[in-house]
């Protein structure tokens, strides 16, 4: 069984306990696989706080680009961040948008893992 923390040092909180769960029946060597995929996938929570900060300067809804929420992202975009209300919101909330994100990634990692181990 691998350890989240010797893998993937990176994550923290909600993530890192997550993302344990998933791996803890898995070999070290496919830890260590489904580890390289997810490291590329994940977006770090300072990534999606600098962008929303940025929404308030340049150009509102680049975070939820980013985050592959694209239809929310043109709203954004056209409406200036809903009038900087929704910008705000996504100030308060980017560390669970994040996390959101992030856990759809892992679980997509997960199945992906597993019906390369079943073939």
């Amino acid at each position: 069984m691998a350890k989240i923390i010797d893998i993937l040092p990176e994550l923290q909180g909600q993530e890192m306990a997550y993302v344990q769960e998933i791996i803890k029946d898995m070999e070290d060597e496919k830890a260590r696989s489904f580890a390289t995929i997810y490291r590329a996938r994940r977006k770090d929570p300072t990534l999606i706080l600098v962008t929303t900060i940025l929404g308030f300067v340049v150009v509102a809804g680049v975070q939820r680009f980013i985050l592959g929420q694209i239809g929310m992202g043109l709203l954004y975009l056209l409406t200036g961040g809903l009038c900087l209300i929704g910008t705000i919101v996504d100030l308060i909330n980017y560390q669970s948008m994040t996390f959101e994100f992030n856990q759809k990634q892992a679980y997509e990692v997960a199945i992906m893992m597993k019906d390369k181990s079943d073939s």
